[in-house]
C-alpha cells in the first residue's frame, strides 16, 4: 500500500462516498477483507481493497474488473467501483509501459557504456608495452581501491598552509538561482533558496579568510522586483573585508563580495527552471566584471599585470554550465559542485511511474539540466562531492564519468603514458564546512548531570532558572522531561522515514520507558494547508502517537526558529540523549555534524553520507532504515550503556574539526592547487596602446543595469526572388540605421576623442580591432547543397560594408568580423569573388571558431593585406583536445565497424578544410549522420571531450576543441582586445549551422535577416527526448 499512491487517490474517492463501510479505515478494511458474499451483503469498498489494491498485477486488475461487471443486480452492483477498476487497470498498464520503457532505456545505456569503455581500453592498450598491458581495468581497480594507494595519493599533495600567505589569489564562485544575500537569508522561502545558498555564502566568507586568498567574488542574479526585498537588486554586497596583514598589500578590493549580474527579465524573480535561456547573457555580464576586476587587482597586487581568477567554481547545473563557458573564455581552471543532480532526479521520478519522460522534461527542464551537468563534467578539472556515495551512485549515471575508466586514465597519467586525448574529471570528497563558533563544548561532570534539574525546578527550593523558549515548548509535551531525549530533526518528508522511527519507538517498551522522543518537523500552521506528502507524514505521526498511546512521551512542536536549533541540540545533550537520522537515503547529513558538535551521539541510516561521517567521527551506530527493530535496538544500546554514550560523545568532539570551514577550505585549496593551472599569458598593454585607450571609459560596466545589454533586434523583411536586391538593400539600410544609433551613456559621446588617437600611421603591433568601439559580426550560414557559399551571401557582405563606409564618423569606430565554418583559404576565395579585400575585416573567425586571423597592418613585418593568425588563440582553445584519438573514434562511430577499414563511407575526411584544431568531414550519406547530441554522448562515454557540429548546409561535420566555438571566439576578442561583447552586432539568418543557437543568445545585439537563409544544419542538432530550443534561446 505504501508504494501505491496512484491507487490511494482512487481508494479515497470511493471511501468519501460512504458506500458500505465508508467509515472504516483502509487498514481495517484490509485486515477484515472477506469474500464478497460471505456476509450476505456486497461491500464495494471491502471488495476494492481485497481484489484491487492488494492485487496490482495487470491480469488481476483486469480479472477484478470482469468480476465487478458481472455483478449486474441493482442492489450489489457499484458502477463507481466498476469505473474505478477500469481506470486503475489502464493506469496499471500505463505504469508497466513506462517501467518497461525505462528498463529498456537503462539496458541500452549499460550496453553503450560497456561498448564505450571497451573501445577506449582497446585504443589505449594498443600503445602499451607488453609490461603495461597487464594493467587492465580489473587490475587497475584493485590497485586504486587499496587504502595504501589512497593514503599515498593524498600524502603526495602539498597541504595548503600559512606559508602561502604571499599569494594574492582571486577566486570566483557562481550560484545563479534563488535569493542570495549575506545577512537574514530567507532560507526555505522557496525550493530555490535553501541549503545551497547558505553553503556558498559561508564558503565565500571562509575562503576570504584563508592565507593567500586576496578576493572572493560570489556571482548570482540581480533582481529588482517588487515581489522581493530591495537588497537583491544591489549590484554589490560585501560579505567580509580582507584580512589585515602586517604589510600594506591589503587593498580596498580585498575580501569576499556578492556580485549580482543582471540577466533575464530585470523586474521578475524566476525559478531556476526558467533561467536556462539566459545563461549566455549571464556569462557575458560576469566576464565583463571579471575582466574589470582582474585589471583593478593587477594595479593593487599584480604589479600592473591582470590578476586572473585562480579558479572558477560553479555550484549546481546552471552555474556549472556558466563556469564552463567562462573557463573557456578566460582559459582558467574550473571546479564543479553539483549539490543535487538531474539524472538522479530523473531516475527517481521515472520509477514512481506517474509521469512520462516528456512530462518530466516539460516541468523540470530536466534534459537541459542534464546536458549542463554533462558539459560541466567535460570542462571541470575537479568535481567536489560530499560523499563517496555521490560519486559512485549519482555521478556514475552520467555519460561523462566512468569510475573504472577514470582509474585507468589516472594510472596512465601517473606513469606518463599517453591517454590520446581521453579524460575523466577528478572527483574529491570534501564534506561541507560548518561554523562552530557558537558551540560551547562542556566536559562531563556532576555539575552537568544536575544542571537540567536545577534549570527546571531550582536548587534548595530556589526558583528555577529562565529556560530558552524552545525548551519550554518541547517540555510541555512530556510527563517526565528529565528522561534522555531521542531527537530527530528533518522535514516531514516520506523519504526522511520519521514514521518508521515512531513505530520503532512505539513497539519497543524498554525504549519508551528509557527515553522521550522529540520530532522537529519544520513549521506548520494547518496540516490541511500543507503539501500532500508532508501532510500525509504528519497525519500518520498523529495516528501513530494515538495508536501506541505515546502521549506524554513524544513532542512535535508546531513552530521553531532557525536560531532555536542550537538550543534544541543543547537540550537533548543536557538530558544525555541521542540524535537520530533514520532517512531511507541521506545524501550527506549535515544535522549529524551539528548534533555531534553539541555533544550528541548519533544513530543514522547506513545509506549515503552518514557512512562517511561515521567513519570520520566514530560517534554512534549505523542502522538499516527499513528495520524498525534494528533502529530501536541501536537507540536502547546507546542510551543504556553510559560508557558507550560518553565515548561516542568524546569522539564526536575530538574529530569535529574535520568538518569546520577552515578545514574544508584548506582541503579545498590543496585540491585546487593540484589541478593543472592555466591562464592567459599575453601582455595586455603597451605604452602606445595606453594613449589610445586612456580616454575611453572602462571596457566594462557590468554592474550597471544597462537596458541595451540584452537588446535583441529582429529585422523583418522578405527577399523575394524577383526583387531580392532591392529588398536586401532595404534590410541592410534598416540594420545600419539601428547600429548607427548612439549608445546611451558615455559610450555615445567619446568617439571623437578616440578617433584623434587612431591614425593610419600607428606603429602598434596590435590590430585595429582594439580601438574599435563597435564590431559588426557577419555570421550568415548561406550555402548550397555542396557546402559552397551562395552568391547572395557575398552580396550582403558587400552592401553592409558599403553602407557603413558611407558614414565616415561611424566607419572609423566600427569594425567588421566574418564568422564562418569555411577554412581560411576558402574564406579568402569567397571574399575575392566579390572583390572584398581581407583588410576590410578586423578579424576572421574561421573553421567554426577554431581559428582567428587578423589582417596585417602597418608595423607588422608581413605584407600589408595578408592575414596573420592569432598565436595565442590556439593555446587558448587547446584544452583537452585529443585530435588523433578523435579521428579514429569518429571514423568508427560514423562508418561502423564493418566499414572502418574502407576508404569511403557515410563520411570522409575533408583534409582541405581541416587544421590543427578542426577535424573536418564531408557528409556522403546524410541519412546515416548521427545527431549532435547522440554523437557527443558516445564520445563522452569513451572519455573524449570535444565540440561536434554540422555546418555548411549539413554538408560538413566539424570536430573542434571542447570550449571553442564561434560564440566563444567573440568572448575571446573581448578578453584579448577588450572589445566588449555588448558592443558587438551579430548578423544571422533565420537558421544556420548547429552552433546557431549559441550565436543568438548573450549580451551582444542579435540581428536576424529574414528570408535570407532557408536551409541550415539544425535538423541534425537534437534527437527526440533531448533539451528543447526554448530552453537555450530566449523567446
Amino acid at each position: 500500500m505504501a508504494g501505491n499512491e496512484w491507487i490511494n487517490g482512487y481508494l479515497e474517492a470511493i471511501l468519501s462516498t460512504g458506500a458500505g463501510a465508508g467509515a472504516a479505515t483502509v487498514d481495517e478494511q484490509m485486515q477484515k477483507a472477506v469474500t464478497p458474499r460471505e456476509s450476505g451483503h456486497f461491500n464495494p469498498t471491502k471488495y476494492f481493497v481485497e481484489e484491487v489494491v492488494s492485487s496490482v498485477d495487470e491480469s488481476d486488475l483486469h480479472r477484478t474488473w470482469i468480476k465487478v461487471v458481472a455483478t449486474r443486480n441493482t442492489r450489489e452492483r457499484s458502477s463507481r467501483l466498476e469505473n474505478m477498476c477500469w481506470r486503475i487497470w489502464h493506469l496499471a498498464r500505463r505504469k508497466k509501459q513506462l517501467e518497461g520503457e525505462e528498463l529498456q532505456r537503462l539496458a541500452n545505456r549499460r550496453w553503450e557504456r560497456e561498448q564505450g569503455r571497451r573501445d577506449a581500453t582497446e585504443d589505449l592498450s594498443e600503445e602499451l608495452s607488453e609490461g603495461e598491458k597487464g594493467d587492465g581495468i580489473g587490475e587497475m581497480i584493485q590497485i586504486e581501491t587499496s587504502k595504501k594507494s589512497l593514503h599515498r595519493q593524498i600524502s603526495n599533495l602539498e597541504v595548503w598552509s600559512d606559508d602561502k600567505k604571499e599569494k594574492k589569489l582571486y577566486i570566483v564562485l557562481l550560484s545563479l538561482h534563488g535569493l542570495v544575500r549575506g545577512e537574514n537569508m530567507e532560507l526555505g522561502r522557496d525550493s530555490d533558496t535553501g541549503g545551497q545558498i547558505k553553503y556558498v555564502v559561508e564558503l565565500a566568507r571562509a575562503l576570504a579568510k584563508m592565507p593567500g586568498v586576496y578576493r572572493v567574488d560570489l556571482f548570482t542574479r540581480q533582481i529588482s522586483s517588487p515581489e522581493i526585498d530591495w537588497s537583491y537588486g544591489e549590484p554589490t554586497e560585501m560579505l567580509t573585508a580582507g584580512t589585515d596583514g602586517d604589510d600594506d598589500s591589503t587593498g580596498e578590493s580585498s575580501g569576499a563580495y556578492i556580485i549580482r549580474i543582471p540577466f533575464g527579465p530585470r523586474d521578475k524573480y524566476l525559478q531556476k527552471e526558467l533561467l536556462w535561456p539566459y545563461i549566455q547573457e549571464f556569462v557575458d555580464g560576469a566576464l565583463a566584471h571579471i575582466l574589470n576586476m582582474s585589471k583593478v587587482l593587477g594595479e593593487q597586487v599584480g604589479g600592473g599585470q591582470p590578476v586572473w581568477p585562480y579558479v572558477i567554481h560553479g555550484h549546481y547545473a546552471d552555474a556549472g554550465d556558466s563556469a564552463a563557458l567562462l573557463s573557456g573564455a578566460l582559459n582558467v581552471p574550473m571546479v564543479l559542485t553539483g549539490h543535487s543532480l538531474g539524472r538522479n532526479k530523473l531516475e527517481q521520478l521515472l520509477k514512481q511511474g506517474r509521469q512520462s519522460k516528456e512530462d518530466i522534461n516539460s516541468t523540470y527542464k530536466i534534459m537541459r539540466r542534464i546536458e549542463a551537468e554533462e558539459l560541466s563534467l567535460d570542462a571541470a578539472e575537479l568535481v567536489i562531492t560530499s560523499t563517496k556515495q555521490e560519486i559512485e551512485e549519482q555521478w556514475g549515471l552520467y555519460d561523462g564519468f566512468d569510475v573504472k575508466l577514470e582509474k585507468v586514465l589516472r594510472a596512465r597519467l601517473r606513469r606518463g603514458v599517453n591517454c590520446h586525448g581521453r579524460y575523466m574529471p577528478r572527483m574529491a570528497v570534501i564534506p561541507p564546512g560548518m561554523d562552530f563558533s557558537n558551540v560551547v563544548i562542556q566536559e562531563d561532570g556532576p555539575e552537568i548531570d544536575g544542571e537540567l534539574t536545577q534549570l527546571t525546578s531550582g536548587a534548595d527550593g530556589s526558583s528555577p532558572k529562565a529556560l530558552p523558549t524552545i525548551w519550554s515548548e518541547v517540555m510541555r509535551f512530556f510527563t517526565n522531561p528529565h528522561k534522555p531525549m531521542i531527537l530527530a530533526l528533518s522535514r516531514p518528508d516520506p523519504k526522511k522515514n520519521i514514521t518508521a522511527l515512531l513505530k520503532a519507538f512505539g513497539e519497543c517498551r524498554p525504549l519508551r520507558e528509557l527515553a522521550n522522543l522529540t520530532l522537529i518537523m519544520g513549521n506548520r500552521d494547518d496540516i490541511d494547508e500543507m503539501s500532500s506528502g508532508n501532510a500525509s507524514v504528519l497525519t500518520t505521526v498523529l495516528k501513530l502517537v494515538d495508536k501506541y498511546d505515546l502521549y506524554g512521551q513524544v513532542a512535535y512542536p508546531k513552530h521553531h526558529k532557525q536560531s532555536d536549533v542550537p538550543e534544541i541540540y543543547r537540550f537533548a545533550a543536557k538530558t544525555k540523549g541521542v540524535f537520530i537520522n533514520p532517512a531511507l537515503v541521506e545524501p550527506f547529513g549535515l544535522t549529524l555534524i551539528e548534533a555531534a558538535a553539541h555533544g550528541l551521539p548519533m544513530v543514522a541510516t547506513k545509506n549515503g553520507g552518514p557512512v562517511d561521517i561515521h567513519r570520520a567521527l566514530n560517534n554512534g551506530l549505523l542502522v538499516d532504515p527499513h528495520d524498525d527493530k534494528a533502529i530501536a535496538d541501536a537507540l536502547v544500546k546507546l542510551l543504556s550503556e553510559k560508557n558507550l554514550w560518553h565515548e561516542c560523545r568524546k569522539n564526536g568532539w575530538k574529530n569535529i574539526h574535520l568538518f569546520s570551514w577552515p578545514e574544508h577550505c584548506r582541503t579545498y585549496l590543496t585540491r585546487v592547487a593540484a589541478c593543472r593551472m592555466r591562464h592567459p599569458q599575453w601582455q595586455t598593454n603597451t605604452p602606445e596602446d595606453d594613449k589610445a585607450v586612456e580616454e575611453e571609459e572602462s571596457f566594462n560596466d557590468s554592474l550597471k543595469d544597462e537596458q541595451d545589454m540584452s537588446l535583441r533586434l529582429s529585422i523583418d523583411g522578405d527577399l523575394a526572388a524577383a526583387s531580392g536586391g532591392l529588398d536586401m538593400q532595404d534590410q541592410v539600410k534598416r540594420i545600419l540605421s539601428k547600429i548607427r544609433k548612439p549608445d546611451s551613456g558615455p559610450n555615445g559621446s567619446g568617439g571623437n576623442m578616440l578617433l584623434d588617437n587612431v591614425t593610419s600611421t600607428s606603429t602598434s603591433k596590435y590590430p585595429l580591432l582594439r580601438r574599435r568601439r563597435r564590431l559588426i559580426v557577419i555570421a550568415l550560414d548561406l550555402y548550397d547543397n555542396n557546402g559552397a557559399p551562395e552568391k547572395k551571401m557575398i552580396e550582403i557582405v558587400q552592401k553592409i560594408i558599403k553602407a557603413v563606409q558611407l558614414d565616415p564618423q561611424n566607419a572609423r569606430v566600427t569594425g567588421f568580423a566574418l564568422s564562418t565554418a569555411m577554412p581560411v583559404l576558402e574564406t579568402i576565395e569567397f571574399l575575392t569573388s566579390g572583390n572584398v579585400a581581407v583588410n576590410e575585416f578586423d578579424a576572421l573567425i574561421c573553421s567554426s571558431g577554431s581559428q582567428v586571423y587578423y589582417p596585417a597592418g602597418p608595423g607588422i613585418n608581413i605584407e600589408e593585406g595578408k592575414l596573420v593568425p592569432d598565436p595565442d588563440y590556439e593555446v587558448h582553445i587547446d584544452y583537452r583536445w585529443g585530435c588523433e584519438g578523435l579521428k579514429k573514434t569518429i571514423w568508427k562511430l560514423m562508418n561502423g565497424e564493418e566499414n572502418s577499414e574502407k576508404a569511403s563511407g557515410p563520411i570522409e575526411e575533408d583534409l582541405k578544410s581541416s587544421n590543427a584544431h578542426c577535424i573536418s568531414y564531408k557528409i556522403n550519406e546524410l541519412s546515416k549522420a548521427k545527431k549532435v547530441d547522440e554523437l557527443r554522448q558516445k564520445l563522452r562515454m569513451r572519455g573524449l571531450r570535444c565540440h561536434p557540429m554540422y555546418c555548411r548546409g549539413s554538408s560538413r561535420m566539424h570536430m573542434i576543441p571542447l570550449l571553442a566555438s564561434r560564440a566563444q571566439a567573440l568572448r575571446y576578442l573581448f578578453v584579448r582586445w577588450r572589445l566588449n561583447v555588448a558592443n558587438m552586432y551579430v548578423i544571422l539568418g533565420e537558421t544556420g549551422d548547429t552552433d546557431y543557437e549559441e550565436m543568438i543568445s548573450g549580451t551582444h545585439k542579435t540581428i536576424i535577416m529574414k528570408g535570407v537563409v532557408s536551409k541550415g544544419s539544425e535538423e541534425l542538432l537534437r534527437g527526440p527526448g533531448s533539451q528543447q530550443r526554448d530552453d537555450i534561446v530566449p523567446n
